[in-house]
């Protein structure tokens, strides 16, 4: 079963989905959506999370997350696991209440985080189950605009100095985003390789530093936002027979593909990844 890639550093802003198994509810009454309020106050506090925005859903959630410790993963677990076992406790229900793992996309924080504040608070009026985003009680948004409490772990002082310096203009002014946006395009049409949002410098980066945890393990979309180009294993390897076969063992282009590029046919690729597999089965026996 192939796992999606996580992009883990400190610092990492992330948009995080987690749906209900088989699309099923997962928060049945305000009781529900308070138990997991506090879960998730009790995993912020325990994994220093930073949330810029949040929504629940009727069979799924919302979470706008930054790690100062680069530790998604470990918070989710204990998120996920911990508001689980209340759910199947409280209605009396055994097994999975969650699907699968969480999905999170790692999110360029200074060109995309308040598009995606807006894309989630604007959830419920997408489904057609409010109006507006203030009917909603369950998301971040009139916590930002001090109609509502706001929890502990919700970064409203940070988010509302990216519309102003005065705490009323600036409420104004994220409420005016908010619904400035109501009918444009969601930002997650953005994401590129079902992982990542941002440009291509950011892509770019991201690509570098996982490049030595590639594995078969990883969904092959997925994989492909880190291999490098035929330009680069073209610039790369030497002889262009070496940058043909290296081409095709990163399993992202196949040998017409490669003969095409290189101007050579089909058979000199095989030629060339033949030559260097068993060069390195020569090598590998006689170091061992």
């Amino acid at each position: 079963m192939v796992r999606p890639l996580r992009l883990e550093f400190p610092g990492a802003l992330y948009h995080v989905t987690c749906r209900g198994n088989r699309r099923d509810i997962i928060f049945r009454d305000r009781a529900d959506r308070l138990a997991w309020l506090l879960e998730a106050e009790r995993t912020c506090q325990r994994f220093h999370f930073v949330v810029h925005a949040f929504c629940q859903m009727t069979n799924h959630y919302h979470l706008l997350i930054e790690t100062p410790e680069g530790n998604l993963g470990q918070g989710m677990r204990q998120l996920n696991s911990a508001y689980s076992q209340y759910y199947n406790r409280r209605h009396g229900l055994v097994g999975h209440v969650m699907q699968g793992r969480y999905k999170a996309i790692l999110v360029q924080k200074e060109g995309y985080l308040r598009e995606l504040v807006r894309y989630i608070v604007l959830n419920p009026v997408r489904a057609g189950i409010v109006g507006a985003p203030e009917d909603w009680e369950w998301s971040s948004y009139r916590c930002m605009l001090d109609r509502e409490p706001a929890p502990s772990w919700l970064a409203v002082d940070w988010l509302l100095a990216c519309f102003g310096a005065d705490h009323v203009e600036a409420r104004q002014a994220y409420r005016d985003f908010v619904l400035d946006g109501m009918a444009g395009e969601s930002p997650l049409k953005k994401v590129c390789f079902q992982c990542i949002l941002g440009d291509d410098a950011f892509i770019a980066q991201h690509r570098k530093v996982v490049e030595k945890v590639i594995s078969d393990e990883i969904p092959r979309e997925q994989r492909r936002a880190f291999a490098m180009s035929l330009d680069e294993y073209a610039l790369k390897f030497s002889p262009r027979e070496v940058a043909m076969a290296e081409a095709y063992q990163s399993t992202m282009f196949s040998m017409r593909q490669i003969a095409v590029y290189f101007g050579v046919s089909v058979k000199t690729v095989s030629r060339a990844v033949a030559a260097i597999e068993a060069t390195r089965k020569a090598d590998e026996q006689h170091n061992g």
